[in-house]
């Protein structure tokens, strides 16, 4: 094969892929798994994989199927506490539809408060982690932060 059916920046790839918690009893239950379905269309280096796992592919030829673990810091980073944070009911309420009903575990996305000095008002999505009448406590990690994972990868084609 030439070399430019190898993975390199920019290219676009058409590959399956499976992702999973790299612990012996997750293994089987992947998080994303895209080999039942249809395969996945991205390019090389435009932020749609995160970096490390992009350099994973990196020279990697079309019809190659490989397997790898990528450590917490390396797949979405280590859990940050600073980013489990309490948000008053008042702003939660304001934040939502009238009669929003709210539990443990549900993900929420909330607009920065005003003050914050985000762009365009950004917002964002945490897990709620307890809920009373005075205020909802977020986390705001990736739900896979801390975690290390197991990418399984089919690359199809590059162009």
């Amino acid at each position: 094969m030439s070399a430019s059916n190898q993975v390199s920046q920019g290219a676009y790839l058409t590959l399956h892929y499976r992702v999973a918690l790299a612990s012996e009893k997750a293994i089987d239950t992947p998080v994303v798994d895209t080999f039942g379905d249809r395969p996945a269309t991205l390019q090389m280096g435009s932020g749609q994989l995160a970096p490390p796992l992009e350099s994973r592919l990196i020279g990697l030829k079309a019809g190659d199927h490989v397997s790898f673990e990528l450590g917490p810091d390396e797949a979405y980073g280590p859990r940050n506490p600073d980013l489990v944070r309490r948000v008053s009911r008042a702003l939660l309420d304001a934040e939502s539809q009238t009669g929003t009903q709210y539990a443990v575990g549900d993900l929420v996305e909330i607009a920065a408060p005003d003050g914050v000095d985000v762009p365009n008002r950004a917002s964002f999505a945490g897990v709620i982690k307890e809920l009373n009448d005075q205020y909802a406590l977020f986390d705001f990690n990736h739900p896979l932060a801390g975690q290390a994972l197991r990418f399984e990868v089919h690359i199809i084609a590059v162009l």
